[in-house]
């Protein structure tokens, strides 16, 4: 009651008058005691917290979650189709999306169907599968290219690293984005980050809120029977930064390293990477909204002890230069 009633009595108004406002308002919306900066150009926000957080209000009145859902996709609204035609012109950008089993294979082709159908954009998708033998080559359309990328030891956790990187060398746009695969993005995403891209900026992180649904809702979106604004969502994050989607150009890719494979598993990776990325001109302000579709948790993620997030505290003690040269060094060996 206590957590109701704060609620709604300093949460309610907020949510209202962002919610009915006819401007984005609604992407200016945190908890109380956080702060945003606004973009250069006044079309997204930057968390100015460390880590990310989910929004409170909605998770004691979950009415607020669907209405925020609901609103941010009627101006970015998410489309899939099942195919794409492959244009004749090189493209502008490289989706990479790194992969493993059968497990979050529908998954996948949700995520990839929300890529199709994508706008104004010439683009090319890469399913970049870490296996030593393909188990999903025949289930992917026709439009994307399949890289078979297995590891030195068939039985290693997964290596979501090792998966951008060999996808880095086989892509051929300009601009990369790295993409999970339980990740669906509105029809102009692509184009949006290209838009920033061609203002200068080197990496772009283009994520403003995560609506993560329960496992019931997105079985029921994956099947078509329901919008992605059926219900609540389960939670909803914010500041995730080069975890999930971000966009890099493949120029800069290569001058900060790559991503460091040292990392086994879940986690940590993409912490140590924003970091590097943070060296060039960085765009931090997010303004998107993405839905992210139910799975069981992976490995390590609930771990207090994940060797990863070790890892990444005691190597991030050293600066992000001396980093790059270390992974450009090792890079040109392994090359």
């Amino acid at each position: 009651m206590r957590e109701q009633l704060g609620v709604w009595l300093k949460d309610r108004w907020r949510y209202e008058r962002a919610l009915r406002s006819p401007s984005p308002g609604y992407l200016s919306l945190s908890n109380r005691f956080e702060s945003l900066e606004r973009a250069p150009d006044g079309t997204g926000f930057s968390c100015r917290w460390t880590f990310t957080s989910k929004l409170h209000a909605p998770g004691i009145q979950p009415h607020l979650g669907q209405r925020l859902i609901r609103r941010c996709l009627e101006n970015a609204p998410i489309r899939s189709i099942p195919s794409r035609p492959v244009s004749p012109a090189p493209p502008d950008i490289s989706v990479l999306i790194g992969h493993r089993g059968r497990e979050r294979l529908p998954l996948l082709l949700a995520t990839l169907d929300s890529l199709a159908a994508q706008q104004d954009v010439h683009l090319e998708c890469l399913v970049i599968e870490q296996s030593a033998v393909s188990e999903i080559v025949n289930d992917l359309p026709d439009w994307v290219r399949h890289v078979l990328a297995p590891l030195a030891e068939p039985s290693a956790p997964y290596n979501r690293s090792q998966t951008f990187n060999v996808g880095a060398r086989e892509a051929q746009g300009g601009t990369l984005l790295l993409h999970d695969n339980d990740m669906l993005v509105p029809a102009g995403y692509c184009r949006r980050i290209l838009e920033r891209r061609a203002r200068g900026y080197e990496v772009i992180n283009p994520k403003r809120y995560i609506f993560y649904l329960t496992e019931e809702h997105s079985k029921a979106v994956q099947c078509g029977l329901v919008g992605y604004d059926f219900s609540s969502p389960d939670y909803i994050i914010q500041n995730l930064e080069a975890g999930g989607s971000m966009a890099i150009s493949a120029g800069a890719f290569e001058d900060i390293g790559g991503m460091d494979e040292g990392f086994v598993g879940w986690g940590g990776e993409d912490n140590e990477f924003w970091d590097r990325c943070l060296t060039l001109p960085t765009w931090i302000w997010g303004y998107e909204p993405i839905v992210h579709l139910w799975h069981r948790s992976q490995p390590l993620k609930d771990d207090l002890d994940n060797p990863n997030i070790s890892r990444c505290r005691e190597i991030m003690q050293r600066s992000p230069m001396e980093r790059i040269e270390a992974l450009k060094l090792l890079r040109g060996t392994l090359h």
